[in-house]
């Protein structure tokens, strides 16, 4: 990143971790007032960054490396069987049609059924219109809202962003009385296969931890390629995702140097 565009960082005081109960975390933000854009997010991106709603951040947690960030090469990718069944049976009856991002009371029902039946301890439910927008959608991205529709019944939304160099995957929901159609499955299915339509070379998943069950599916798409802090690792069929701990003091592990310290 051009170094006159760089945002200040900001380190988090220690929080509990979401995904880890026993683990405390902390987190590197981007300066809100950064004047971001995709091409900029780009850039952080590809260096282990992800964003909720206009928030861009990274796990910055001092003794933990569990949350590794995955990106698929959509040219590479080659389906599981499981996969190719999940892609054939669902294709030809479900109609997709891309909306740009913006507040849609069908979507948000669905929205909240998915949360309820998914994620019912989760801090998702019960959220307003505008909780779920901002979650979603972001004021600087060029975010999609790509609906799956079976018979006219809308089955999902896979929520992703349109980068310079891939499609990052934001969210997917689904309606929980469809589970058998693997619907979320075939939400990265078709992103990858319109990464690849749109000449783009990535699908960008978020992070995976290897100890959080509702995390697997993450690297059930090969070959898929992991961020280790200083470059991207590449994992064929079968390979374990292992990441040597990085090096804190690294500044290519950290880009932004030593962060300023939000304070409570």
């Amino acid at each position: 990143m051009d170094k006159r565009f760089t945002p200040a960082f900001y380190l988090s005081p220690d929080h509990d971790c979401a995904y880890r109960p026993q683990e405390t975390a902390r987190t590197l933000f981007a300066d809100p007032a950064f004047p971001m854009n995709p091409d900029s997010y780009q850039e952080l991106i590809d260096q282990g960054f992800r964003r909720s709603g206009g928030h861009v951040y990274r796990p910055y947690c001092p003794r933990c490396q569990a949350c590794v960030s995955l990106r698929v090469p959509a040219r590479d990718f080659r389906p599981r069987r499981s996969q190719r069944r999940c892609w054939k049976k669902n294709r030809p009856v479900l109609d997709v049609r891309i909306r740009p991002a913006g507040f849609d009371e069908e979507h948000f029902e669905l929205y909240q059924r998915y949360t309820d039946g998914r994620h019912p301890e989760g801090g998702m439910r019960d959220a307003t219109p505008k909780v779920y927008l901002d979650f979603l959608a972001g004021p600087w991205t060029k975010t999609l809202f790509c609906e799956f529709r079976l018979k006219r019944r809308l089955a999902a939304v896979a929520v992703t962003d349109l980068l310079p160099r891939g499609l990052s995957a934001v969210y997917t929901f689904f309606d929980p009385e469809l589970k058998s159609l693997s619907l979320g499955v075939f939400a990265v299915l078709w992103q990858i296969e319109r990464a690849r339509s749109l000449g783009l070379p990535w699908l960008y998943l978020g992070y995976w931890i290897e100890d959080c069950r509702k995390m697997h599916y993450k690297e059930e798409y090969r070959p898929v390629e992991a961020w280790t802090g200083s470059g991207w690792k590449r994992f064929g069929v079968g390979a374990p995702i292992v990441i040597p701990d990085p090096d804190c003091t690294n500044p290519a592990a950290h880009p932004a140097g030593t962060p300023a310290e939000i304070t409570r």
